[in-house]
């Protein structure tokens, strides 16, 4: 398996980036949206700090992958049946997948912090809250945070249904060539 993007296809490492990240974000959603209905007291703490170190895992891989594409460019599209539009459209999707990538984790800090808490570092530390408890604020950013982590899952729904019509209805090489272990 090539480490490397081709003309042609995704390397290993943004193959490996890009499911790792849908990983996490299924993981990081699925504690936001039921941790509450985990059992009070340990498991429930132990479900936020997994949802927290998801969040921030989310941010570094979003880090790690434009870092990547600046030091190895991905493969051109798969040429558009319908024009230049649907390639456009592509290209939308996924700046806005980008943008929710970095925006769902900035509000959950910013969420923590307007809690008075602090924000865990995966285990290893924690930054101190910079402001003082706010509930008003908290409650608001909360209900960003929500819709926020909503629209990119459902976002990221599209993305792969879009990946599926390319595979089945389009017969182009759109979602073999980011399965992992896929063959030229």
């Amino acid at each position: 398996m090539q480490l490397f993007n081709s003309a042609r296809d995704y390397g290993a490492i943004p193959k490996g980036l890009h499911w790792l990240t849908v990983v996490l974000v299924a993981l990081a959603w699925g504690l936001g949206t039921f941790g509450d209905d985990l059992p009070k007291g340990d498991v429930r703490t132990t479900g936020l700090f997994v949802h927290i170190s998801a969040g921030l895992a989310i941010f570094a891989m979003l880090a790690a992958r434009i870092l990547w594409r600046t030091v190895d460019k991905p493969p051109a599209p798969e040429p558009a049946r319908f024009g230049p539009w649907l390639d456009r459209l592509a290209a939308l999707a996924h700046l806005a997948l980008y943008a929710l990538l970095v925006a769902v984790p900035v509000a959950g800090i910013v969420l923590q912090f307007a809690r008075g808490d602090a924000l865990p570092l995966f285990g290893l530390g924690e930054i101190a809250s910079p402001w003082i408890k706010d509930r008003a604020f908290a409650h608001s950013v909360k209900e960003v945070h929500e819709v926020l982590a909503h629209a990119l899952v459902i976002l990221a729904a599209l993305h792969a249904a879009a990946a599926l019509i390319h595979h089945w209805f389009l017969g182009d090489r759109t979602l073999v060539r980011m399965l992992p272990f896929s063959g030229r």
